[in-house]
């Protein structure tokens, strides 16, 4: 099931990139297996998929201490700081930074391993309360900031947008997330680099990737529904 899972949505990321005159190789699938068993992590791997992504610390910690060393894991949940020495030193990018306060816990840990953290700044674009991410109009200030930390590296950006029933109605928050991309890097700050946009989930990423996604986040089109009673 995974085989044909994960074949599916690669099809449907070079279809997407194909009607946006992109370079399928500009766009990579993180497999989203939080709440999944490592076996069905095990399937994918066989499938020569390297890029997973998870919400929970511990559950990453976990996973990334069992699995193989040349996984690249994406932490793309809500992060307190009491949890960030499970993250630091293990993530490839963390995409959910949206404070200094966490960017702080982030550079002392990063500092105590003699690791640099990279990272990515969340916006909250459509202003959801019910979501973390900062404000469009606050986030380069917040960029300026942490960019004077020296064990942490801005990547560029990352939002979760609505959930909606037609994908299309979540287009002007991926073309906001870009536009504001695009405005940090005319800024040219030192250390940071807004190469990355991690933007499109299940029900929306080929959109996403209309709009200039260069990492699309899937779980459920791939692993199928989550259990939540794992949660």
């Amino acid at each position: 099931m995974i085989r044909e899972n994960l074949l599916k949505v690669e099809e449907n990321i070079k279809a997407a990139c194909g009607r946006a005159g992109r370079d399928p190789g500009e766009v990579t699938l993180i497999a989203v297996s939080k709440t999944k068993p490592m076996e069905m992590i095990e399937e994918a791997l066989a499938c020569g998929k390297r890029e997973f992504g998870e919400n929970k610390a511990q559950e990453m910690k976990e996973k990334c201490d069992a699995l193989p060393d040349d996984i690249k894991w994406h932490f793309i949940g809500h992060l307190q700081t009491n949890k960030v020495k499970y993250v630091v030193g293990r993530a490839f990018l963390i995409h959910s930074v949206d404070s200094y306060h966490l960017a702080e816990a982030i550079e002392a840990e990063s500092a105590k391993k003699d690791v640099v953290s990279h990272i990515l700044i969340e916006v909250n674009v459509a202003n959801e309360e019910s979501k973390f991410g900062i404000k469009v109009d606050e986030t380069l200030a917040l960029v300026e900031k942490i960019a004077l930390l020296p064990h942490i590296r801005i990547e560029g950006l990352m939002t979760i947008a609505p959930f909606v029933e037609n994908a299309q109605m979540n287009r002007p928050v991926f073309r906001d997330l870009r536009k504001l991309s695009v405005d940090i890097k005319g800024k040219n700050i030192d250390n940071v680099s807004m190469n990355v946009l991690s933007m499109g989930m299940t029900n929306d990423y080929e959109v996403a990737i209309e709009e200039g996604a260069t990492y699309v986040r899937v779980g459920t089109a791939i692993f199928g529904e989550r259990d939540y009673g794992k949660l």
